[in-house]
């Protein structure tokens, strides 16, 4: 079924009549109401539940040994005391105390091993579970304690471990269901139109600012600002496009808000398949496109463009825009010498929502300049993890990766675009095993210009990262970091 903004609308003005304009006082029983695009494929973020399950779950509902916060750092959650043997080979982790899980059930080590086996898992479908693949062995000797055996050294494990939800081992099938530790308990989802959370009184930690919160779905941007506008929602967890913050501008009813992103928009090519396993194939067609000009087009004077998949926000990042500037007579030159002196023809598999459709025509027409055919395929997010992720059957695809130090993707040649250079798989894979976060950064830089110097990927530009609420809400996160929306410190006047 799908989602009815009338009908929203027409909750949201009930709920309106009830509130006034904003005063000093919060409301710490307001429930606070979310309007997104990003509704998840299911509930269970090793299930390919897409990046909405991220925004809704991630420390709301599940919480991790550790968390990434929205400025990028990594601090303990679960995990009371964390040591590292001398040779770096294992972690033993010590448990908060008076945890439990929204069933009433207490929180073990078993809870934990049991979380880290089911995410490194064969049927696994989590696109972190290769992070994880050093860990050798997990143990629980007592039940606040959880011993990490790896294989080999692994400086970013506790990292890694901020993308384990720490399950109740009881819970069984969670793909329409949860049983986690967070401030938040699910209260419903109707699929197609919301997701409801309630505060979980039970917790922990500190109480939330707030009641809990609604997660209102759209299919279309424009939708999704019109229910900001009619009060249907507090805030807007993503702008779509700079067109409509005029929206917002120009009165104090509404907040416009600018983090740093890490989405990254791209065409990823299947690098196992002619003409894509052509470095300068790849190189030509980085060259034909104008990068400037689309994300003008898309988002005017925000965001940036990139020369490589590295944001700013990553350690490893370095300005690679100069390696394969667009110029598009090099391109052309650049084709005939690896073969296609009339270009080719190839489908790119383009995602359905904003803005991959207008970025797939932009692309049509750049590339027809240089004598290639584009041949536009929309499809489904579902349809795209099964045909592009899962099954690997694509030539090329337009994606859009929101994931923080993500540049680890190109050490695993199994990956969906199947990019396969051993001295890169080797230069991410020792840059694990360092002694000093200087090496690993270092080694990760050298990494990310070879990927840069062979165009693995088309990269066009990094999102800017907007959240548009009403002037009555404070409190939430700027930068949303893996399409996380922390809810907890989220206020609502009275």
């Amino acid at each position: 079924m799908k989602f009815a903004p009338q009908f929203a609308l027409a909750i949201g003005a009930a709920l309106a009549a009830f509130a006034s304009p904003a005063l000093a006082q919060s409301d710490p029983d307001a429930i606070i109401r979310i309007g997104s695009l990003y509704e998840p494929q299911n509930l269970d973020n090793t299930a390919g539940a897409g990046q909405g399950i991220n925004e809704a779950f991630n420390d709301n509902v599940y919480e991790g040994l550790f968390r990434l916060t929205d400025e990028g750092d990594v601090e303990p959650v679960l995990a009371a005391d964390h040591s590292i043997s001398e040779d770096g080979l294992t972690h033993r982790f010590t448990l908060q105390d008076g945890v439990s899980f929204h069933s009433g059930d207490p929180l073990t080590a078993e809870d934990v091993k049991y979380s880290i086996e089911r995410v490194m898992a064969e049927e696994s479908r989590s696109s972190r579970k290769s992070s994880l693949s050093t860990i050798e062995s997990v143990e629980a000797p007592d039940e606040r304690t959880v011993v990490v055996t790896l294989a080999k050294k692994s400086i970013s494990l506790p990292y890694n471990l901020t993308y384990v939800w720490i399950v109740n081992d009881a819970a069984g099938d969670i793909s329409a269901s949860e049983d986690g530790t967070g401030p938040y308990t699910l209260v419903d989802w109707r699929r197609g139109s919301a997701l409801s959370l309630e505060r979980f009184e039970d917790y922990w930690g500190d109480a939330p600012a707030n009641g809990g919160a609604v997660f209102n779905y759209f299919t279309e941007a424009a939708a999704l600002d019109n229910a900001l506008l009619t009060n249907a929602v507090d805030v807007i967890t993503s702008v779509q496009s700079p067109d409509a913050l005029a929206l917002f501008e120009g009165t104090d009813e509404f907040t416009i808000s600018e983090g740093n992103s890490t989405t990254k928009q791209l065409m990823a090519y299947n690098d196992r398949v002619a003409p894509f396993d052509n470095v300068t194939v790849r190189k030509a067609l980085a060259r034909a496109v104008d990068k400037q000009k689309l994300l003008e087009a898309i988002w005017d004077d925000r965001g940036m463009v990139l020369g490589s998949f590295v944001p700013p926000t990553d350690p490893w990042y370095e300005d690679l825009t100069g390696v394969d500037p667009y110029d598009p007579e090099a391109a052309r030159e650049m084709l005939a010498e690896a073969g296609y002196p009339d270009g080719f023809e190839f489908t790119l598999e383009t995602p359905n929502y904003d803005p991959h459709p207008i970025t797939a025509e932009f692309l049509k027409s750049e590339l027809a300049k240089v004598g290639v055919t584009v041949n536009i395929n929309i499809i489904t997010a579902n349809e795209w993890y099964t045909k592009v992720y899962q099954a690997k059957d694509f030539e090329a695809t337009l994606q859009e990766h929101v994931n923080h130090r993500d540049i680890v993707f190109y050490g695993n040649p199994d990956f969906y675009w199947g990019y396969d250079n051993p001295e890169v798989v080797d230069l991410i894979a020792s840059a694990e095993e360092s002694d000093t976060v200087e090496e690993q950064t270092e080694k990760l830089r050298q990494a990310n210009r070879i990927i840069a110097e062979e165009a693995a990927t088309n990269w066009f530009f990094l999102y800017p990262q907007i959240v548009v609420s009403s002037s009555e809400i404070s409190g939430y996160p700027l930068n949303g970091l893996n399409a996380q929306f922390f809810l907890r410190d989220i206020e609502k006047a009275e």
